[in-house]
């Protein structure tokens, strides 16, 4: 049960924000602020898991809230301004959604932000030193910590070690990988690349940077490297 909050300075669209929110079993409505300084006040005195928020609010706006929060929940935010969006995701926010807002959509986002406390729920599990994939009718043995990053290439992969110059190739697919190596801080961010999250130097809008080495971060991949990375949010 994700504990969150709601925060608009518009009555009525706060009445709708409670109203769906009380609609998802998996959601517990702890408060509702009409601007962002009870907000403030409700986090002072209860713990949040996620908070509905509004941007354009008279005082402190909804980005400006979010900054000044050391440790800030999970965020989604609800506006009717879409010029906003890239602030919205450079505050690393599980969802930017445009009012009016239909159930389907609020609800899509609320999946979105239950996946991501789920990743951060789980409970650390014993790291497995080395595992073995087939190369030319041989096993080859990785070791996990020399895992760099792992490349996508049709039926097959290229395993990036920082121990060797050459990628080690095998007949293999990400997603296979991934659902082996995700518990382990080696993220998913694109549809061709895994990641080990203590190889990375640097986040960039649509980059990461491993030392010298950028490769694409889609935006689709964020709240499973948000539960690995301490990125600002």
């Amino acid at each position: 049960m994700m504990r969150c909050i709601a925060v608009d300075d518009e009555k009525w669209v706060l009445d709708l924000l409670v109203d769906n929110i009380n609609r998802v079993p998996f959601l517990h409505l702890v408060g509702r602020c009409k601007n962002a300084l009870e907000a403030i006040e409700l986090l002072h005195r209860e713990e949040v898991d996620l908070i509905f928020l509004d941007i354009q609010m008279p005082g402190l706006d909804g980005i400006q809230f979010v900054q000044s929060l050391q440790h800030p929940p999970m965020i989604i935010f609800v506006t009717a301004y879409k010029e906003y969006a890239w602030d919205g995701f450079e505050l690393a926010a599980v969802d930017y959604l445009l009012k009016p807002v239909s159930f389907e959509r609020f609800l899509k986002a609320c999946n979105k932000a239950q996946e991501l406390f789920r990743l951060q729920q789980k409970p650390a599990k014993e790291q497995p030193a080395s595992f073995f994939v087939y190369v030319e009718y041989n096993q080859v043995k990785i070791t996990i910590a020399d895992i760099v990053y792992i490349e996508s290439m049709k039926d097959y992969v290229k395993i990036h070690l920082s121990s060797v110059t050459r990628p080690v190739i095998t007949k293999m697919s990400l997603k296979a990988l991934e659902d082996k190596l995700l518990p382990y801080r080696l993220v998913r961010i694109h549809k061709s690349y895994i990641i080990a999250a203590d190889k990375v130097t640097a986040v960039k809008r649509d980059l990461i940077c491993l030392g010298n080495i950028e490769l694409p971060f889609s935006d689709s991949y964020r709240p499973g490297v948000e539960a690995v990375l301490p990125l600002n949010r």
